[in-house]
């Protein structure tokens, strides 16, 4: 390795140690290393300027762990800015809600911390407070005066309470004026929330605080989403709260309908004496209704079945290897488990993604695109081993899968492991010559390895 690659390898080893530390509170090394780094320069500006990938200072890492110490060291003695931001837009206040860490986060708000500052995604320490249930939290951002109802991508605090199942933020949301009936871009509601999360407690907070109940949800009503997932109680609170039974959602059918079309006889005998019948079923009783609906079901997967080809004789192999036989109601919890982690990574909440993946796959095992989901969420959080890991077990499941090939690009150029990334997007490069992305993250990662190796000079 030439004397200068090595250099900056060195560097970079002790820019990870740097935030190690920062992330185990481990402060005497933080300093004897930030001195090394700074070499007698600047050290305040030297250590702000130390960051990952994702632009995450040793504040970030600190708050994120709660390690109160080293932020004050980082804030009292450096001086640093307690509201920079990482790639996400979140700053150390955050990081440290997220994780329920009360007195780190206490301490940044003392420290001068914008309680209401948002992230890209517009989500600020509020919405996390309130989705992880802390009240503690919940009850002294909403002292510092932020908006209750301030808006996300993923929508108001109050929805990623309802969403996420937090009863007692729902109740302190509402006793503070939070709106009921406040909704998305895409006309999601806090109730819709609620009822595709399965919580009634949720649902008869909101109900009683005026939330409405036919309301269009992404071209279905609740009480659809409700006999999508056969959660009867749910769908009896509904109906006792006036939601209609009859509505249609975008291909026209009613909860009933889609209630068969799962296969929830308890769902469909609840609904049955509220729904008037349907022309197209002509034997208008529970089980005709099943019948009825199973048939069309049965028609429409012939259909996707017939379109669907095996790419290659390793996907054809792959296919008949002996995997772990996964349950019906197991494979049904894992995607409702993946839909959380979606939701999750949608408002770039990696670490509760990074959960709820875990629990998708403890589930089902089977699945590659839970790896997939799940090594991208450890490349947004900087934990390229572990997204490293996730992306070999992608490839294992589905080895002729430009994706699974990608991602170990994706962590082994984090690891800055060059050769090797360019090694694993070649191989995505000859499944899928045509994507873009994929050829120019080949391009880069050979680019990438020859400045590290020193050879994109010419010689002399």
């Amino acid at each position: 390795m030439a004397p200068d690659a090595a250099a900056a390898l060195a560097v970079r080893q002790k820019v990870q140690q740097f935030l190690n530390a920062a992330c185990t509170g481990n402060l005497d090394l933080l300093k004897k290393l930030a001195g090394q780094l700074d070499e007698g320069n600047d050290l305040a500006r030297t250590v702000a300027d130390i960051k990952d990938a994702n632009k995450r200072g040793a504040l970030h890492f600190a708050a994120r762990e709660g390690k109160t110490e080293v932020c004050k060291y980082l804030l009292e003695e450096l001086k640093l800015d307690v509201d920079a931001k990482d790639e996400e837009g979140e700053a150390a206040l955050i990081h440290a809600v997220r994780q329920g860490h009360t007195a780190t986060a206490k301490y940044l708000l003392e420290c001068g911390a914008s309680p209401a500052l948002p992230s890209d995604s517009g989500a600020t320490a509020l919405h996390h407070a309130a989705g992880i249930g802390e009240i503690e939290l919940l009850r002294l951002l909403l002292s510092k005066g932020v908006d209750v109802d301030s808006q996300s991508d993923a929508g108001t605090p109050l929805m990623w309470a309802a969403g996420l199942e937090q009863q007692d933020s729902v109740k302190v949301l509402l006793e503070h004026h939070a709106n009921p009936n406040a909704e998305t871009d895409d006309s999601i509601t806090p109730l819709a929330s609620a009822v595709a999360a399965g919580s009634l407690a949720c649902l008869e907070l909101l109900i009683q605080a005026g939330a409405k109940v036919n309301i269009d949800v992404g071209g279905a009503t609740p009480l659809h989403i409700a006999a999508h997932n056969g959660s009867l109680e749910i769908i009896n609170c509904l109906l006792k709260a006036g939601a209609d039974p009859n509505s249609t959602e975008e291909n026209g059918l009613k909860p009933i309908q889609v209630a068969a079309v799962r296969g929830h006889r308890g769902a469909i005998e609840i609904l049955f004496p509220w729904t008037s019948k349907v022309p197209a079923i002509p034997d208008w009783t529970v089980d005709g209704i099943i019948e009825c609906m199973e048939s069309e079901s049965s028609k429409q997967l012939e259909e996707s079945r017939n379109e669907i080809k095996v790419n290659t004789p390793k996907e054809a192999a792959l296919a008949k290897q002996d995997l772990p036989e996964v349950a019906p109601e197991a494979k049904k919890k894992a995607l409702e488990a993946k839909s959380r982690g979606d939701d999750a990574f949608k408002r770039k909440d990696y670490n509760i993604a990074v959960d709820a993946y875990t629990q998708a796959i403890d589930l089902d095992p089977t699945d590659a695109t839970l790896f997939s989901n799940r090594s991208l969420c450890w490349i947004r959080l900087g934990q390229a081993e572990h997204a490293l890991d996730d992306a070999k077990a992608c490839r294992t499941l589905r080895p002729d899968w430009a994706k699974a090939c990608y991602r170990e690009g994706a962590a082994l150029r984090l690891l800055q492991r060059f050769d090797e990334a360019a090694n694993s997007f070649y191989e995505a490069v000859k499944l899928d010559p045509e994507n873009k992305e994929i050829v120019n993250a080949f391009r880069e990662a050979v680019e990438a390895g020859r400045k590290f190796h020193g050879t994109d000079k010419k010689e002399s």
